[in-house]
Formats: C-alpha cells, sequence, structure tokens
C-alpha cells in the first residue's frame, strides 16, 4: 500500500504477465508495453528496486541470454490478493525464481513467449487487431478439463473475425514422432465437446517443417486443421505465414480456419473481457 502511488497500470499488467508466463525477457515487455528498450529497462530497474520483480541472467557458452525478469514478493503479493488468494511468503517466491533459472526448459518457455509476445507487437501497430486471449501452458492444461497440454493457447481477432489456437513450440530435442502422436489429443478433445481450433507447430527450420508435414500426410489422418511455420516462413506470426497440412500457399493467422463451438466443461467459448493480457491498460 506504502507503494501503490509509484505505481500505474502498466506495472500491474506486468505484473499478471510474469505470474501467468513465468518469465519474460527485457525485449519481449519492450515490445509488448512500452516504447522504447530504453524506457523498458528504466522501469524495470525501478520496479526491481522497489521489490516489485526480480531478473536473472544464465548465461551459457557460446549462448549469450537476454535479461529475464520474474515476479518479485510485491508483485507475487499482489496478484495472490487481487486473486483474493493467501500471498505466497517471500521465501516461496525467491526460491519460484530460483526454479527458473535453473530450468531445463527456460529456453523452450522464452521461446512459446517470443510467439505470443510478437502477436502483442503486432497489434500495436494495427489497432484493428488484439490478441484476446493469451494463456499459458498451465492455464490451458486447466481450461480443457485437462485432456490436452499445449505450451499455450490464444485467440487473435480483428473485430470482424477471430481465430482461437493451440501453440506447440518445437526446440528440435523431441523427435518428429513425438510432435506428430500430440495430435489425437486434440481431435480427442474436438470429438468431445472442445473447441475446433487448429495447433500450430512452431518448428526451427524448413527442413524439419517438411519432415513434419511427410509424417503428418503419411499418417492415419485427422479433422483437426494443423499449421506450421518457423523463422524461416517470416517474423509476424500474424502475417501469411502458416502452411496448411494438405497443401497451399501459407495463410495469415486470421485465415486459419476453426471456430469456438459451444461453451462447456471441456470449452471456455469465445474469449471474455477477463481475459484480455492487457485489460488493465486504458487504451486496450
Amino acid at each position: 500500500m506504502d507503494l501503490s502511488a509509484r505505481l500505474n497500470a502498466r506495472d500491474y499488467t506486468i505484473a499478471h504477465l510474469l505470474d501467468e508466463h513465468t518469465a519474460l525477457t527485457t525485449p519481449q515487455l519492450a515490445a509488448a508495453l512500452f516504447g522504447s528498450p530504453i524506457t523498458c529497462q528504466h522501469r524495470l530497474n525501478t520496479l526491481r528496486k522497489l521489490q516489485f520483480v526480480n531478473r536473472f541472467i544464465r548465461n551459457q557458452p557460446t549462448h549469450p541470454r537476454p535479461m529475464c525478469w520474474v515476479a518479485g514478493p510485491l508483485s507475487a503479493r499482489y496478484v495472490a490478493l487481487a486473486r483474493d488468494e493467501n500471498p505466497p511468503t517471500t521465501k516461496s517466491v525467491h526460491q519460484r525464481a530460483e526454479r527458473i533459472m535453473a530450468s531445463a526448459k527456460l529456453d523452450h518457455l522464452l521461446g512459446v513467449n517470443d510467439f505470443f509476445i510478437a502477436l502483442l507487437a503486432h497489434a500495436r501497430t494495427d489497432e484493428q487487431t488484439r490478441l484476446a486471449r493469451w494463456w499459458s501452458e498451465r492455464s490451458s492444461a486447466a481450461a480443457f478439463g485437462r485432456r490436452i497440454h499445449p505450451d499455450g493457447h490464444g485467440l487473435w481477432t480483428d473485430g470482424k473475425s477471430s481465430v482461437g489456437f493451440f501453440v506447440e513450440y518445437d526446440t528440435g530435442s523431441e523427435t518428429i514422432g513425438r510432435l506428430v502422436d500430440k495430435v489425437p489429443a486434440y481431435q480427442r478433445l474436438r470429438d468431445d465437446g472442445g473447441p475446433d481450433y487448429p495447433v500450430l507447430f512452431i518448428v526451427q527450420s524448413p527442413v524439419r517443417e517438411q519432415h513434419l508435414h511427410q509424417r503428418l500426410a503419411a499418417g492415419p489422418g485427422t479433422s483437426v486443421t494443423i499449421a506450421t511455420t518457423g523463422p524461416h516462413a517470416g517474423g509476424d506470426p500474424a502475417g501469411a505465414v502458416w502452411r496448411l497440412v494438405g497443401g497451399g500457399p501459407r495463410r495469415s493467422l486470421l485465415e486459419l480456419p476453426g471456430t469456438h463451438g459451444q461453451k462447456g466443461p471441456i470449452n471456455p467459448g469465445p474469449p471474455t473481457a477477463a481475459d484480455d493480457p492487457l485489460r488493465l491498460l486504458q487504451h486496450r
């Protein structure tokens, strides 16, 4: 409460984003919420001094990493109280930060977050578009009855049309067969009353993308829409970078087929105002 006069809606938005998505880098937060990287860095440093956020760098040989930001004791306390939950202890917040820093899945996590941050950055340059929902793996699994465990779920809209989607982010550490094995769970979810959302595979090379398409085409078949992309296809995930399994030119995200279906136990339905990751910012 003593710091409330020094905090603003963007600071509280950062708190919610870090709670939901675990860790975000300085460039990611700058792209989503700030006018310049310098302004972003200065504000984050101020919030760190207030113990609102915390940071770490886990450099590896030949693999430098930008500054990673995680929840601090006060932002974790704020988010818990905003949800009418008991706030975590300072010790548990620090332990969580240390587990994130040491996690072997950190690169994967930041890659997933990069995808969604790129959509938020796109929406800042195109007022007709909006990332109306961005859920982490944890929240996605819970919302869809734990039938699926995507790396993330989102809903992209231009005000007239929208598309929900599930993200599977591939770093190359799994076999192509393991990626293909994820598809039947989405088929079962759809068949049992879940939404008909496309599954988006993000791969790191055109060769891997081609191999994935070949394996999917040779499989038993599915009515789930599957699309793929990677850095080689372009840097804007909202643009015409998505290659549908089955052929055809690459499509934009809004051109991918999909429907919300009927809201139910394993289908959260269309987004609500509470789903908007930037809901606390007045300009959104």
